[in-house]
């Protein structure tokens, strides 16, 4: 595997406003794959986030393969990824990611529903009081992450994760017109592995859904 950081080549005046015409998810999620894309067939082997570096954006990327800049537009920077993790190792992490639950009705289609409107929605059935919602955040934020961690490898606790950036995004495919909505968190924090092997493969294939729009890859380092 490999992990890899992409910038824009050119001037920063150039990059910024390149950036603000690029806009949309959609949209970056096309320009990522792009450096992927050796055969139409292909089908994606890779996870990436978007973050800002120096003010402006960056993608980070774990893949199969290295990047190919075939149009010159990008500095990519690229090194093996292969981490050795112990047992009860603790990283500090951070992870963009689409909390979502999935449940089937009684027809048995499967439905998907974003952990925060949930809670929203049944503490409304309940005719309790709303929290903040930087309260309901980090409450559902934090359940749903330990949830996939008891399956990825790994433990947390909740004074030691910090779930907050609540975020939903609506845009349209450009083929087909098709509507996409999707919510992100962001969480940092402190992690415990609890199953190198498996917690590796997570690191590799990410966590959650909604990866082909730069959610799921977590990024981590030793506890300082």
């Amino acid at each position: 595997m490999y992990l890899s950081r992409v910038q824009i080549k050119g001037n920063a005046e150039y990059e910024k406003e390149f950036w603000d015409h690029i806009g949309g998810a959609y949209k970056l999620h096309s320009l990522v794959w792009d450096l992927f894309a050796d055969d139409p067939d292909r089908k994606r082997d890779f996870i990436y986030r978007q973050d800002m570096v120096h003010g402006l954006p960056a993608f980070y990327c774990v893949s199969e393969r290295i990047p190919n800049d075939r149009h010159g537009v990008w500095i990519v920077e690229t090194k093996p990824y292969s981490p050795v993790i112990k047992k009860d190792t603790r990283l500090e992490f951070m992870l963009r990611a689409n909390p979502i639950r999935t449940k089937r009705d009684e027809k048995n289609k499967q439905h998907r529903h974003d952990v925060v409107m949930e809670a929203k929605t049944l503490l409304k059935q309940k005719q309790a009081d709303l929290p903040r919602e930087s309260e309901l955040v980090q409450q559902a934020g934090f359940m749903w992450l330990a949830l996939k961690g008891e399956a990825n490898g790994f433990s947390v606790r909740d004074e030691e994760v910090r779930a907050d950036g609540y975020s939903q995004y609506r845009f349209t495919k450009p083929k087909g017109k098709h509507s996409v909505s999707l919510s992100t968190i962001e969480f940092n924090g402190v992690l415990t592995v609890t199953d190198p092997d498996l917690f590796v493969k997570t690191l590799y294939r990410g966590l959650g859904p909604a990866k082909a729009f730069g959610c799921g890859l977590m990024m981590v380092r030793p506890l300082r």
